[in-house]
């Protein structure tokens, strides 16, 4: 188990906010859309680059959009990799996934206009090979009493990392924030458009961390074995994912 020590939200005071009517009274957020990218690892070993260009040119880009209300970029780590809980072979080559997290789904074909502008304003120089893209609709936020937050604005909470839960089915998954280390989690279900090709039966859940990846991917394991015990799924990806640390661009690399 973690320390009270290790737990970075020891020492916070005060109502979880979902929790506290007034609170929520005040707003909620309207994020109803998730788009996922997953890509291996850039075939020549420049990932490092690849994430330098991301986060400084093509990622702030996107801010132009209204839809867009946040984004999150992560990387599997050889040791996050060892610590899968769950890989099916069309999923195992995944190492880089990007997110963003849009108001509505119409967002999107904005967001394919300014990809195609700026790849014609030579701003594109890297292409990674795509294992997958999804389009999400948010079903169910919870956050762990823990941390205080409204689980509303989990897309903001910083964090050290991502595990990702990726399964056919739709069993609920709220009941992992109990696991030390897990501040949140955010559930959504694949929907059939133009710029996605996972499969309607599939749901991801987010599950967003605030303790070391891979140390909280080895507490969650009993908790999925036994989820995945009862039917509950059919796991497709079970990984954790470290959060890109900017201008330290070869921290965390497949």
């Amino acid at each position: 188990m973690i320390s009270q020590a290790d737990d970075a939200f020891a020492g916070l005071t005060g109502e979880p906010s979902d929790a506290t009517p007034a609170i929520l009274a005040t707003g909620t957020s309207d994020i109803s859309t998730i788009f996922t990218s997953m890509a291996e690892r850039h075939p020549e070993g420049a990932d490092a680059n690849y994430l330098r260009w991301h986060t400084l040119d093509h990622r702030p880009e996107q801010y132009r959009l209204s839809s867009i209300r946040a984004s999150l970029r992560v990387v599997s780590t050889p040791t996050c990799r060892a610590a899968r809980a769950a890989s099916a072979t069309d999923f195992d080559a995944i190492d880089h996934v990007m997110t963003y997290f849009f108001a509505d789904i119409d967002g999107l074909g904005d967001f394919g206009k300014l990809s195609e502008a700026l790849r014609d304003a030579g701003r594109a120089p890297f292409i990674l090979n795509p294992v997958q893209r999804g389009v999400y609709i948010v079903r169910n936020r919870h956050a762990a009493a823990r941390s205080r937050l409204g689980a509303d604005v989990l897309p903001w909470l910083p964090v050290k990392g991502l595990y990702l839960l990726i399964e056919e089915g739709n069993a609920a998954a709220e009941q992992l924030v109990s696991i030390p280390g897990v501040a949140g989690v955010w559930t959504a279900s694949a929907v059939s458009t133009p710029y996605s090709t996972a499969s309607e039966q599939q749901q991801i859940s987010y599950l967003f961390l605030d303790d070391d990846p891979v140390a909280v991917a080895e507490r969650l394991k009993p908790a999925l074995v036994e989820r995945w015990a009862s039917k509950a799924g059919k796991p497709l990806l079970a990984a954790p994912f470290c959060t890109v640390e900017p201008y330290a661009w070869d921290k965390y690399l497949p």
